[in-house]
């Protein structure tokens, strides 16, 4: 029986990909030795860092003056590192869900915080960003609630951040569609969504945004350290950089984020417009323009409550896995990234479909 994956992460990656990483484990490039055990020093390991990094530029069309850095730690890493390295005196937040509530937490151990909206059902509007913040912080797609930042949203956070610094933790919708790398100073998160498996954090920073805290920060908590170190300051997570660089010659052969984006559109259509019509479910998120395309999270309408386990067991029986919702909502989710493909997502359709049929 073919399984359709929609675990939330570490999720799906393309099966060529995994196949190309399973033949590095054994042999990497023909040098006799596993990708496990080769030195990050090592003249062949080098190109695929700065492959890698290229085809991050090229892909998501970062202009001149960014570097792509691969570090360890995730996104909850980052979450301190941010205000290590930009927040002097004040901070704006967009709290939308668990994760900005954690990055919020952190940054208070460095100054003030303002939390200038927040909602776990929907994207707020209305709000005033503080022009005398260091730096105004989002996260784009929240992988529990379901929710994420729309382009036209994107687009009014553009127009009124003014000379605020944008920073944003992409982890669950990195390179799942195209953005305007310019408008941020930093673009961070955890690869094992779209990029890589868990293990490796991605890192877009622009070199000019730096050096300007007053505190000392310590040196592995320095973008600049890894900078000037090319991510290989320490050793690195050598074998998911060589996944995510894989899977980067896998999304350009592809046809890149246009080609991505479009599929992605395709996906969630598809399936929201089940749950919408759908006699058993409704998805959690009512307003459809802030509804995620990447977790499409749905519950059970109150009269079939009493059927979820039983709907559950007869999803896992055709294959459906990971689609059980986070604690905090219940229900069911479906994680649909990059290397989900229509079928998979039809199958989930059809699946939702012959269960009701039987209702």
């Amino acid at each position: 029986m073919k399984k359709y994956n929609f675990n939330a992460g570490p999720s799906i990656l393309p099966q060529e990909v995994i196949k190309q990483t399973a033949d590095a484990v054994l042999d990497f490039h023909g040098e006799g030795l596993s990708i496990l055990e080769i030195s990050h020093r090592a003249k062949y390991f080098q190109p695929v860092v700065d492959e890698a990094e290229a085809l991050f530029k090229e892909l998501l069309n970062i202009p001149e003056g960014y570097r792509v850095l691969f570090l360890g730690g995730g996104a909850s890493l980052q979450f301190c590192m941010i205000p290590y390295n930009f927040l002097e005196k004040k901070a704006a937040y967009l709290n939308t869900g668990v994760w900005s509530k954690k990055a919020i937490k952190e940054a208070k151990g460095f100054g003030e915080v303002e939390v200038v909206g927040e909602s776990t059902n929907s994207i707020p509007s209305g709000y005033e960003i503080p022009q005398d913040a260091d730096y105004f912080h989002i996260t784009t797609n929240n992988t529990i609630f379901g929710t994420e930042i729309s382009e036209r949203k994107l687009q009014e956070i553009y127009a009124k951040k003014g000379n605020v610094p944008l920073i944003a933790d992409m982890s669950s919708d990195i390179l799942s569609r195209p953005i305007d790398a310019s408008q941020y100073e930093v673009i961070y998160g955890g690869a094992q969504k779209n990029i890589a498996p868990a293990g490796v954090t991605f890192v877009i920073v622009k070199e000019s945004a730096l050096g300007k805290v007053s505190r000392y920060i310590p040196t592995m908590l320095n973008y600049q350290t890894h900078i000037d170190g090319g991510s290989m300051f320490n050793t690195p997570p050598v074998l998911p950089i060589y996944t995510a660089l894989l899977n980067l010659r896998w999304l350009k052969a592809h046809g890149g984020v246009a080609w991505i984006d479009q599929r992605n559109q395709q996906k969630a259509d598809l399936l929201y417009d089940c749950l919408d019509h759908s006699k058993m479910f409704v998805p959690t998120i009512l307003d459809k323009e802030d509804r995620s395309r990447m977790n499409i999270c749905f519950v059970p309408k109150p009269e079939y409550e009493e059927l979820k386990d039983d709907f559950f067991k007869f999803a896992s029986e055709r294959g459906m896995v990971g689609i059980k919702g986070h604690r905090l909502v219940g229900g069911f989710r479906a994680s649909c990234y990059n290397a989900m493909d229509v079928e998979g997502v039809q199958a989930l359709v059809d699946t939702i479909k012959a269960y009701e049929a039987k209702l």
